[in-house]
């Protein structure tokens, strides 16, 4: 059994993964740490498991061979490296750092500390978005000329964020507002399917006042491979699609993950097998593992994981460019 810490409970889906260690077959939860004393103790009390306040001490357990960060995304490179020299293996929600020098230390600890980590990115696990992956892969759209991606809810108009939760709307503590909570997940599937950008011009707007932090962005940014991508996050969403589109000079595809079957594509590179016309497809690729049930069975089996420390990192980089570009008012060029 693999016997995890959880290092905070601040973060809205810690309640969840402590469940998913919990239902796991090879899994227990051992501890708990967190530096507000209601939050731990309360927590403590939901699993059953004993809480403390000292970061040390959790980490220097006998019964703790792994941990689950869901502190506030300020905290992450302190708990990180503290984990890191304790040699635990770590599993963290995103943002990996709030800023990209912090997430290079991070990559370098990583990589040369031998441990088994993950960063949860779990749109990376569905088969849509594998299928949106391959198709690139074999070259179906072309050269790509644009992606477009949105996500939104309505946190701001309804006032999501209170009590425990209010620390998302401090831009000291999260890093930043819509963005980069919510903006993570298209972020990174932009990331991983466009390559290294080159620069990003943005806009951030506090659109409804509901708390002091960017409720309403929208990017551009220009890739190394010469393509285009156009990035919007917003929490004063009240209806309307979120969708993944891509278009190509051999094609285009999109897809709505709110609406079942929405997947279409169109290609070129199809005719000569005699396919034409827009078509969805219904045979696409297994779903891989969510990210937590990677991390373990690598940890216990050592099979495999799709998502790196570096693919963190990448998703750090994006988002610290768009705040630098939005905040300067100019474009931000990524440097290499």
């Amino acid at each position: 059994m693999l016997k995890i810490a959880m290092l905070s409970m601040a973060h809205v889906h810690a309640n969840g993964y402590g469940d998913h260690i919990v239902r796991h077959p090879e899994a227990t939860l051992s501890c708990i740490w967190d530096d507000d004393a209601a939050r731990g103790q309360a927590a403590a009390e939901r699993f059953g498991v004993p809480w403390s306040s000292d970061l040390a001490q959790v980490l220097s357990r006998d019964d703790v061979d792994a941990v689950v960060v869901d502190a506030p995304t300020v905290q992450h490179a302190q708990v990180l490296q503290a984990a890191l020299r304790h040699g635990k293996h770590i599993f963290t929600e995103k943002a990996l750092t709030i800023g990209t020098q912090d997430a290079d230390v991070i990559v370098a600890q990583v990589n040369q500390s031998g441990i088994k980590f993950m960063i949860s990115l779990p749109s990376r696990s569905r088969p849509e978005i594998l299928f949106m992956k391959h198709v690139l892969d074999q070259g179906w759209l072309g050269r790509i000329t644009l992606m477009r991606a949105r996500v939104a809810h309505s946190a701001a108009l309804d006032h999501w964020f209170s009590g425990g939760s209010l620390w998302f709307a401090d831009a000291a503590q999260a890093g930043g507002g819509a963005l980069f909570d919510l903006g993570c997940h298209t972020t990174d599937v932009m990331r991983w399917l466009m390559g290294p950008p080159k620069s990003v011009i943005a806009k951030a707007q506090n659109f409804a006042g509901a708390y002091p932090i960017d409720a309403n962005t929208a990017a551009i940014f220009e890739f190394e491979n010469g393509a285009l991508g156009m990035l919007d996050t917003s929490w004063v969403h009240r209806a309307g699609p979120n969708p993944y589109e891509l278009y190509g000079t051999e094609g285009y595809l999109g897809y709505n993950p709110e609406v079942p079957g929405s997947l279409t594509l169109t290609s070129t590179q199809l005719q000569p097998h005699e396919i034409e016309g827009d078509f969805h497809p219904t045979t696409l690729p297994q779903p891989l593992p969510m990210p937590m049930d990677q991390w373990i069975s690598a940890i216990l089996h050592g099979t495999p994981m799709t998502i790196t420390v570096e693919d963190g990192r990448n998703l750090t980089e994006m988002l610290e460019g768009i705040y630098v570009a939005a905040n300067g008012g100019r474009e931000h060029v990524f440097q290499r």
